[in-house]
């Protein structure tokens, strides 16, 4: 919980432009003991996840590292809310997530101006696209097949091999130990949480959600 929780708090204090003292004064606690809360050095009670909860208008779980979305009104039971309506707001989320993080990152892309670069990612997205689009698809069998040209039974191994490649030259193509012609184009891409947030304040958070629910699951919860 330390991990996420001061992860969060500091994210969304620098999202709003807010310095320590501000929040610190608004919350009702000293500026160290707020520093630590960010630091995780130490950590908060019930009392003070609750009042930052509501200060931030997010919800506990949100907080805590438990949810990529933001409002307790999405993840929260409610009578008036269904289950599937629930589900499909999660779903809208969810794609808001992805478009403004692809957003970011083919921003970024051009900035660094290499056309190899942007091609092996564009390749590799499209990719990993099709293979979930295709596995969805065919989940019916009685779906026509005809529009695809790789044997049903070979290309998720194809896709994923191909997705390997792909991301290994990526890899390579950032790495600073390989030698390559862009190299000095992808490190001179100076980029953190603050600039992230400084300059794309509308959807800054998308990434940030992104980067916690891609990480919740490699931990391969079920």
């Amino acid at each position: 919980m330390k991990k996420d929780f001061s992860r969060i708090i500091t994210l969304l204090r620098k999202e709003k432009n807010l310095s320590q003292k501000q929040v610190a004064s608004d919350l009702g606690v000293s500026q160290a003991l707020l520093s630590h809360y960010e630091k995780g050095i130490r950590e908060c009670g019930l009392e003070f996840l609750i009042k930052i909860a509501d200060y931030y208008d997010v919800s506990c779980d949100y907080l805590l590292g438990r949810t990529p979305q933001r409002y307790s009104d999405i993840t929260d039971i409610s009578d008036e809310m269904t289950k599937a309506k629930r589900d499909a707001v999660s779903q809208i989320v969810n794609k808001k997530l992805i478009q403004n993080t692809q957003g970011v990152l083919y921003d970024y892309l051009i900035k660094i101006g290499n056309r190899k670069l942007s091609n092996n990612v564009s390749n590799y997205l499209m990719l990993a696209t099709y293979n979930m689009f295709r596995k969805i698809y065919s989940a019916n069998k009685e779906n026509p097949q005809d529009m695809f040209a790789v044997h049903s039974e070979v290309y998720s191994g194809f896709s994923n091999a191909a997705m390997n490649i792909l991301s290994t030259r990526v890899s390579s193509a950032t790495d600073e130990n390989c030698k390559n012609d862009f190299i000095k184009q992808s490190a001179a891409l100076q980029i953190s949480p603050d600039t992230i947030a400084s300059e794309y304040p509308q959807i800054a958070s998308s990434v940030f959600n992104l980067i916690q629910h891609a990480e919740s699951n490699m931990k391969f919860k079920k």
